[in-house]
């Protein structure tokens, strides 16, 4: 996998980049592959991380726009519908949820950024910089109160994953190995959403 990739692109730094800009894979991947090709574990985690957190940007402004570009193509209508109500029922979930544990301590902006930190900060599938981001879209929240939240937590994501990658390396895991676990992961849930959204526009001309 890291060969194929480094050959695809020709360029470890741009495919670290390039990695860690992809929805699902982003900076658990950056990071594995940078490692993967020798870069150091600071190399990697600033490389990964930069490419990574360039994602926010482009989602807060523009994950609307685009959704709302979608609904009027009747193709695509059922996927940006789906992809809407799925980030507004985390949004709902990430408020609830932070309320329920902070008894009134913290303001409602506090507690939504807190949400969009949490949602960054864990590494796993469904998680990071594409989701949080797209959470603090639907929570409504202003960008300059998004960015706090996204780059400390993107950073907390980015040490956790390099210090597993490092871990990986010390105990002779092939990193390669986890390449393919990420991409494969990634193409099962791509996978499933569009069988999700598949079945649900089948019901609908059904039910018509």
């Amino acid at each position: 996998m890291t060969q194929f990739i480094c050959n695809l692109i020709g360029n470890n730094f741009w495919a670290t980049i390039i990695m860690s800009f992809i929805p699902l894979i982003e900076l658990k991947g950056g990071i594995t592959f940078a490692r993967s090709v020798n870069y150091s574990f600071l190399e990697a985690f600033l490389i990964a991380y930069l490419g990574s957190t360039i994602v926010f940007v482009l989602v807060f402004f523009l994950l609307r726009p685009i959704l709302n570009l979608l609904k009027k193509i009747k193709w695509f209508n059922g996927f940006a519908l789906k992809v809407e109500n799925y980030f507004s029922s985390k949004a709902n979930d990430t408020l609830s949820d932070r309320q329920g544990k902070s008894k009134g301590k913290l303001s409602e902006k506090a507690l939504k950024q807190l949400g969009v930190f949490i949602f960054v900060a864990i590494p796993l599938p469904m998680t990071g910089v594409w989701t949080g981001t797209a959470v603090a879209v639907f929570l409504n929240l202003d960008f300059k109160d998004v960015i706090l939240p996204v780059v400390l937590g993107n950073a907390v994501a980015g040490l956790i994953i390099s210090l597993l990658a490092e871990l990986c390396t010390v105990i002779g895991i092939n990193l390669d190995y986890i390449l393919y676990g990420l991409f494969a992961l990634a193409v099962i849930l791509l996978a499933i959403t569009i069988i999700k959204v598949s079945k649900e526009k089948t019901e609908e001309k059904k039910e018509e």
